[in-house]
């Protein structure tokens, strides 16, 4: 006799009993089950304790076995109620969404904002990070503001401006803008912002209960004599900016706009929060140096990311600012975390000052280079209107203007239709866009799909 197969059959015999009678109805018995299916009592018993277990069948001793009331269905759930609580929905949430959204299978992504796997050295942070995690030093609790001489490096790479007393290290540039805002203004505040300018700067500001307000910029950067007059206009005293390859436009501030720009801030008392996220994202040429590098008197709060130039992972940035500002940074990055990951500061700190980190860079320019150059050469062939007046010299993207009436949000929808991720332009505007735009990221793909991306994104405008 196969026991296996015995108790299969009771279990089956049973289970059909029970699905047909109501609850309490007598089934048959252990004697009635064993001749029935020529099983051993034994096995007979194993298979009620099996229905038991699943709530079918319920043993009563000295009575028999009889089938188990049947539980009332959950009340399906009611969470209307919280839309009465939380209030209104933050500004925002949907385009970061669809700005870290993964892209479809198949699909060619000219959208993200993260260097292509390919280009990231995962090699080098993965041996990094297995020699560290084996150190128990590693895991312990580390200062607040983050390692010493992780953040003198920072505050070397920042010019002659800040200390590593002034710096804090934050888990990524977000969280450092987020941290910012709140810190050093107060909800109904003021913030005047490139226009267009880091979507994700937008969300955040408006999170923290800021008025957003645009100033005009051009392939040279903020216009400082707008910046002054809206300074004027407007009483703020915070002015976001990416001086260098800002996203996503890829404009740098020119050289004969630094003073005037700097000049503004000073005159009206405010702070010029430079957020300097592709300060190693360099393609043509030298990089000009931040602007917290002339700042003697503390106008400037410097932010600074290692996630852009290497890797999403690598959640380690930087913040800064000096005196009574930096403390308050200070303050508010360790009520948001205590403090940040040890094991990820650590391998930062490795990389960014071993032999690895200047490889790296050296190989990331040739491949941003020729990834741009491949998407600009596919562009002349097959869309060369779009081609930018300004070519960016680093970066990640290339802003493209769409022509006149076009709809940059249903093009963008109907490109991922045809297989190619692009993001629109009106996120990227802190007020109504002046013309459609695309933003184009270079970095994302090989260069040798670029030509079928433009090929597809031609179909789809």
């Amino acid at each position: 006799m196969n026991d296996g197969n015995a108790a299969a059959r009771v279990i089956q015999d049973l289970s059909d009993r029970v699905t047909a009678a109501s609850p309490g109805t007598r089934l048959p018995s252990v004697r009635e089950l064993t001749a029935r299916h020529h099983a051993s009592p034994v096995t007979v018993a194993e298979a009620i304790r099996v229905l038991v277990a699943q709530g079918l069948v319920e043993a009563r001793p000295g009575k028999g076995t009889f089938v188990a009331a049947r539980p009332e269905p959950p009340r399906p759930a009611d969470l209307s109620w919280q839309t009465v609580a939380l209030g209104a929905r933050r500004p925002g949430e949907d385009e970061m969404q669809a700005l870290l959204a993964l892209p479809p299978a198949g699909a060619i992504p000219l959208s993200s904002g993260y260097l292509d796997a390919d280009l990231q050295p995962a090699a080098a942070l993965g041996t990094a990070l297995a020699r560290i995690a084996r150190q128990p030093a590693a895991w312990q609790r580390g200062p607040a503001e983050g390692r010493e001489d992780l953040r003198d490096w920072f505050a070397r790479q920042a010019g002659a401006g800040l200390r590593a007393r002034d710096l804090v290290i934050c888990p990524g540039g977000q969280a450092a803008l987020s941290s910012a805002f709140r810190a050093l203004a107060a909800p109904g505040d003021t913030l005047l912002v490139e226009s267009p300018t880091y979507l994700g700067a937008l969300a955040a500001a408006r999170a923290a209960g800021l008025r957003v307000v645009p100033v005009p910029a051009d392939r040279d950067g903020v216009l400082p004599e707008q910046l002054a007059a809206a300074f004027a206009r407007t009483g703020a005293r915070h002015f976001y900016c990416q001086p260098l390859y800002a996203n996503p436009t890829g404009a740098s501030l020119a050289a004969h706009r630094r003073d005037a720009v700097l000049a503004a801030v000073r005159d009206s008392g405010a702070f010029l929060i430079e957020d300097d996220y592709a300060r190693d994202l360099v393609i043509d040429g030298a990089a000009a140096p931040p602007l917290a590098a002339d700042d003697p008197d503390g106008h400037v709060v410097y932010l600074r990311s290692l996630t852009k130039s290497a890797a999403p992972g690598l959640r380690i940035a930087a913040i800064g600012a000096r005196g009574p500002a930096g403390a308050r940074l200070r303050s508010a990055r360790l009520l948001d975390d205590f403090f940040v990951a040890g094991p990820l500061q650590q391998v930062a700190l490795e990389f960014v000052t071993g032999p690895a980190w200047a490889r790296h860079l050296r190989t990331l320019r040739k491949e941003l280079k020729n990834r741009r150059e491949a998407l600009l050469a596919a562009l002349h062939r097959r869309l060369p209107a779009l081609i930018p007046p300004a070519i960016p010299r680093g970066g990640l993207h290339l802003w493209v203007r769409l022509p006149d009436g076009a709809d940059d949000t249903a093009v963008s929808a109907a490109a991922a239709a045809e297989g190619v991720i692009v993001f629109p332009g009106r996120p990227w505007y802190a007020a109504e866009p002046p013309a459609p735009h695309l933003r184009l990221t270079y970095a994302a793909a090989p260069a040798d799909l670029m030509d079928e991306a433009v090929r597809r994104l031609a179909r789809a405008i």
